[in-house]
């Protein structure tokens, strides 16, 4: 199976040269972290907060540049962080999803063809149309997450936000995200929820204090977390 990212050395210094600060003036500095996505695979990321997770997920979408290390990508990169991150407030829901597709590299023909699935999918029905800073924080995840899966990126990248919504919906974005790795697209997702970790990641990752402490069976780094928090 082929490598979909390749993470060496990466190493990000704490605080956050100026020029980023304004950016994510909370992120941790994570050391010395290497690892291997593989095709299809999903890969977990947990620790305590603080720990560096959200902070590796931008050094992997190109959002920061790594002091030192270097990140090998196979294919696009699409990063799913926070409610409403990566969309105008002033645009509407649709709009939203033309300049997210505008972003991904996609025609306005391609978007054509996916709108009407974003649009069910996300289950906005007529806030669809309506401006996104009128979206509840619910909304905001719903619309993010069916707009990340439908353009169908080689590699994803999900900070916090698959837990959203309805048990319906969850379930569905669960499905969605399954569908994309079937199709060889590959996950990296960052969640405190342990029980969704467990049932969709392959492999979890286990960081504290900004170093990579394992990486390996859910069961065995879900432990470990355990001992940790524990202390």
């Amino acid at each position: 199976m082929r490598t979909a990212l390749r993470c060496e050395g990466v190493t990000l210094s704490y605080p956050l040269p100026k020029r980023f600060q304004k950016m994510d003036a909370t992120s941790a500095g994570i050391s010395n972290i290497s690892f291997e996505l593989r095709e299809g695979e999903v890969l977990g990321i947990i620790g305590k907060n603080g720990s560096g997770k959200s902070t590796l997920l931008k050094l992997l979408a190109g959002i920061f540049p790594p002091d030192e290390g270097t990140i090998s990508l196979r294919g696009s990169v699409s990063l799913l962080a926070g409610v409403g991150v990566g969309f105008n407030g002033e645009l509407t829901g649709r709009e939203n999803c033309y300049l997210y597709g505008a972003l991904m590299g996609r025609s306005t023909a391609q978007i054509d063809a996916l709108i009407d699935e974003i649009w069910a999918f996300s289950e906005l029905e007529h806030f669809f149309d309506r401006p996104f800073r009128m979206f509840s924080a619910g909304m905001k995840s719903r619309l993010g997450i069916s707009v990340a899966t439908a353009f169908q990126p080689e590699i994803l990248l999900i900070d916090e936000v698959l837990g959203v919504g309805d048990a319906s919906f969850r379930e569905r974005s669960k499905k969605r995200v399954r569908d994309l790795i079937d199709g060889s697209g590959s996950v990296v997702i960052v969640s405190h929820s342990l029980s969704l970790m467990s049932g969709i990641c392959d492999r979890i990752m286990l960081m504290h204090q900004g170093e990579c402490m394992l990486i390996g069976a859910p069961e065995d780094a879900i432990q470990a977390y355990s001992e940790i928090t524990s202390q």
